[in-house]
Parts: C-alpha cells; sequence; structure tokens
C-alpha cells in the first residue's frame, strides 16, 4: 500500500481536524445547555469537564486496546475503515437534515457520562477515527502528535462547554444551525475518504 508520508505536525493537524468535526463541540453546546439549564453555574462547570474527560477516557481505552478487540474478532481495519466512513456519512446527512436523533432523558443521573460523554461525544464515529489514525501512527513523533491532536480536542470540547452561554448568545439559534451544516459537510467529504481508502486497501490485497 503507497501511504504518503507526512510530518507529524501534518499528521497531528489532520487528526485534530477530522476528530473536532466528528464531536463537533459547537453542535453538542445546545444539547449541554438543554440538559444543565436547571443547575448552578459551579455545577455546568463540573459536568463540561467531567463529560470532556469521560470522553477522553472512552477514546483513549479503544486507541490502546481497540486492535486487540478487532484481531479477537478477526476484522480488519480496512472493514472498520469502511464500515466507519458509511457510520461518518450517515451522521453527516443527520447534521445536513437536522433529523433528530431522538430524545435525551433528562434525569438524575450524571449527564456528563450519559450521554454527553458518550455517545454524543465519543461516539462510534470517534472511535473508528481514531483507531484508523493509530494504525498510521509508525513513529514516535507521530505517536505524540496524535495524543497532542486527541488533548487539544477534549480541551476544546471543555472550553466549547463551559463557555456555551456565551457563545449561544453571540451566534443565536441560527449560528447553531450554520456550524452544524458546515461541519455536516465536511464530515462527509471525510466519509466519503474514508470508503475510498478502504476499497483501495481491499483492492490492493486482493
Amino acid at each position: 500500500m503507497n501511504v504518503v508520508s507526512v510530518s507529524a505536525v501534518t499528521f497531528a493537524l489532520q487528526a485534530f481536524v477530522t476528530l473536532f468535526v466528528i464531536m463537533d463541540p459547537p453542535g453538542v453546546t445546545p444539547i449541554f445547555l438543554g440538559l444543565v439549564a436547571d443547575k448552578t453555574p459551579k455545577v455546568r462547570r463540573r459536568l463540561a469537564w467531567q463529560a470532556a474527560a469521560v470522553s477522553l477516557l472512552v477514546i483513549t481505552i479503544f486507541a490502546l486496546f481497540g486492535r486487540f478487540i478487532l484481531n479477537y474478532l478477526n476484522v480488519s481495519i480496512a472493514a472498520l475503515q469502511g464500515a466507519g466512513g458509511l457510520l461518518l456519512l450517515l451522521v453527516s446527512l443527520e447534521l445536513l437534515t437536522d433529523r433528530d436523533s431522538g430524545s435525551i432523558p433528562k434525569a438524575d443521573a450524571n449527564i456528563a457520562l450519559v450521554p454527553l460523554g458518550t455517545p454524543l461525544l465519543a461516539g462510534p464515529g470517534a472511535i473508528v477515527a481514531t483507531m484508523i489514525f493509530v494504525g498510521r501512527v509508525h513513529d514516535t513523533s507521530h505517536a505524540l502528535g496524535l495524543v497532542v491532536a486527541v488533548v487539544a480536542v477534549h480541551l476544546a470540547i471543555a472550553i466549547a462547554l463551559l463557555s456555551s452561554t456565551t457563545i449561544l448568545r453571540v451566534i443565536r439559534e441560527a449560528g447553531v444551525t450554520l456550524v452544524a451544516r458546515i461541519a455536516g459537510l465536511l464530515l462527509a467529504a471525510i466519509a466519503v475518504q474514508m470508503i475510498v481508502d478502504s476499497v483501495k486497501a481491499f483492492s490492493t490485497n486482493w
């Protein structure tokens, strides 16, 4: 397989942009506000950090042990990449068409764990994308770049959630809708590229 070598900085930027678009912090902030509207500012800040931390934990677990799980199930990275591309394509269509995937329960349970930490943030799309980037790591500098990208994305998530009230006050509902549409378009492009790469990998192996 002919893989174009990229610098660690470029690799980290690619990982950051991909995960940022998939996890979509601006799109999650309205849901976060709806879930914590009756909380105090102190509780909202704590839940924002907890949601980012839970997402980081889930992503890290799959980054470290996801390949072992795939080997046990006898599933190739190419197959996972193709499935991930199809999954991301469905998610992008939801963003572009503004289709509601279901109501979010407002129970007394810690919403930073479910549904914020997972599956809204650390969902299947983000997990698959992270595992694919892990598979592209060839040296220490690229591994460090991926770690920095993942941590930076979750810091951005925490900041977005912490400042969500201000963000919505500035961009309003129309701004949130615009951001969701742009994210959907970018995510669709990423999904198509993942499917193309998967087909190329299968054709090379065959």
